[in-house]
């Protein structure tokens, strides 16, 4: 069964085709990195999938139901961390996560809150302090800990590594393979070829709106990748 699915997912902006027919299927414990410039397509493949926009032709599916039809239904099955993990900035990480829990139908005790949020990666010290002091790669372990919370099936990532450095970086990767090895299907979009090449299991290159190549990602070397990315910009 696949948790994350496009059928001929297309989205037309008047003269301007964002996504043209995207065939796309993502397993439970896959991580499927789609790269790209931007304009490539990626941001508006994450939008179709999360109901933000719809679709001018095919379908999104998640968990087997087409998102345009019941955006209610595949919000439950879904997380999502964009570029900027949005979080009340006067509430605590652990308030944070009993508030988004409790929207998605779970309740958890204090203690249990502080078990995911540490398991995310979290630092226990942290936990109780206000997130406006939190930075990025805190508030995105905040993000990972929803997911968990929420037992999502799938997760949606938007340039989540942008900004971090090179060891928030690795650790936000290590918590990807975590939710993948619990059976959770990634999607992210990325300029990130490296950690393309380190996190996912397949690498999907856009271009104009169009999925011209998937490889798996054991396939090939990261200055492989690199190479044949670059191939493709330059046609």
């Amino acid at each position: 069964m696949n948790i994350l699915e496009a059928k001929g997912l297309s989205k037309q902006y008047k003269d301007k085709a964002a996504l043209s027919q995207l065939d796309l299927q993502i397993k439970p414990g896959e991580i499927f990195c789609l790269l790209g410039q931007n304009g490539a397509g990626k941001t508006t493949t994450i939008n179709l999938f999360l109901g933000f926009v719809e679709p001018s032709a095919g379908a999104a599916f998640i968990n087997g139901v087409d998102v345009a039809k019941q955006p209610v239904q595949t919000k439950k099955d879904l997380a999502y961390i964009p570029e900027q993990v949005m979080l009340y900035p006067n509430l605590s990480g652990r308030e944070n996560l009993s508030f988004f829990s409790q929207l998605a139908g779970f309740k958890y005790a204090k203690a249990q809150l502080g078990d995911l949020l540490t398991g995310a990666g979290l630092q226990a010290g942290a936990v109780d302090q206000r997130v406006s002091t939190y930075s990025k790669g805190m508030r995105q372990k905040v993000g990972i800990a929803i997911a968990l919370a929420k037992k999502a099936k799938a997760l949606l990532l938007d340039e989540p590594t942008s900004g971090l450095d090179p060891k928030a970086s690795n650790e936000f990767s290590e918590l990807l393979k975590k939710l993948s090895g619990q059976g959770t299907a990634v999607l992210m979009a990325t300029h990130d070829i490296f950690r393309a090449k380190e996190v996912g299991t397949r690498v999907g290159i856009m271009r104009e709106g169009r999925l011209v190549t998937t490889l798996n990602a054991a396939d090939i070397t990261a200055s492989g990748l690199e190479k044949l990315y670059l191939e493709y910009m330059h046609d």
